[in-house]
């Protein structure tokens, strides 16, 4: 099963620094979006994904990109990848997932469940650590490309640049192990993803994430993810105990 950590499971109520509040003492997360000295803006903090309308809410398969799609939008599978979605989502009813097994669920699938992740900016180097699991990306912003040999990896090899106030990041080298969501929508080793995260104010952000996999999909595909700040709190540690972490979790 997904191990979905909670809002309420945080270090809650440490004040965070640098934070504009209300009159009232509150964080203002409609303030201007924060800037750094280069003048881009400053997209550091906890950030969590923003349920769209219509997303059920409790244990569902709600995590799934077709939530994040335009309405009526499709994903354009090829036929093999089609098949293979029917199977995991249908007949094994999400079974086989990787964080089953203490495994990444990859791009995409690690920002659709309500789980905390953190961006850390420093000169050349963009980190973003994942609650879920206790993992990180590391995006690099120094002007490399990407490696003549890339070893398939689960969250790929990233490559950062700006383009106006838009955070634009390239991956690709993935494995193909990856679900891109809690449905079972698969990737090849081909695929190139793109993330280009938007902060429009303090306290929101959109991630736009398009999928270029000629060998799953007949033609790129795009969801668009809505992401709130969360201030004045941390990251927890979340470590998938040899796959028996679930008994350590709170029942309700």
């Amino acid at each position: 099963m997904m191990l979905a950590a909670t809002v309420s499971a945080q270090w809650l109520d440490y004040p965070s620094a640098n934070i504009p509040r209300t009159a009232a003492g509150k964080p203002d997360l409609n303030a201007p979006v924060p800037r750094k000295q280069d003048g881009h803006p400053d997209l550091r903090g906890i950030w969590h994904r923003v349920p769209p309308p219509g997303t059920p809410s409790g244990a569902n398969f709600g995590n799934t990109v077709t939530y994040y799609m335009p309405k009526d939008a499709t994903v354009p599978l090829q036929p093999w990848a089609a098949a293979l979605l029917e199977q995991r989502r249908y007949k094994d009813l999400g079974g086989g997932r990787p964080s089953e097994r203490c495994l990444p669920h990859g791009i995409i699938g690690s920002m659709l469940p309500n789980i905390p992740f953190k961006i850390v900016e420093t000169p050349g180097l963009t980190l973003v650590l994942i609650e879920q699991l206790t993992q990180f990306r590391q995006v690099f912003t120094d002007g490399r490309g990407f490696p003549a040999d890339m070893q398939p990896a689960w969250y790929g090899y990233s490559i950062g640049r700006w383009d106006g106030d838009v955070f634009v990041v390239d991956s690709a080298g993935f494995t193909d192990k990856t679900w891109l969501d809690d449905s079972g929508y698969p990737n090849t080793e081909a695929m190139h993803a793109q993330e280009r995260f938007r902060r429009i104010d303090f306290g929101h952000m959109v991630l736009e994430v398009t999928v270029d996999d000629p060998k799953a999909y007949t033609k790129p595909w795009m969801v668009t993810i809505p992401l709130e700040l969360m201030p004045d709190t941390e990251l927890i540690e979340d470590v998938c105990d040899n796959e028996k972490d679930a008994v350590h979790q709170p029942t309700k």
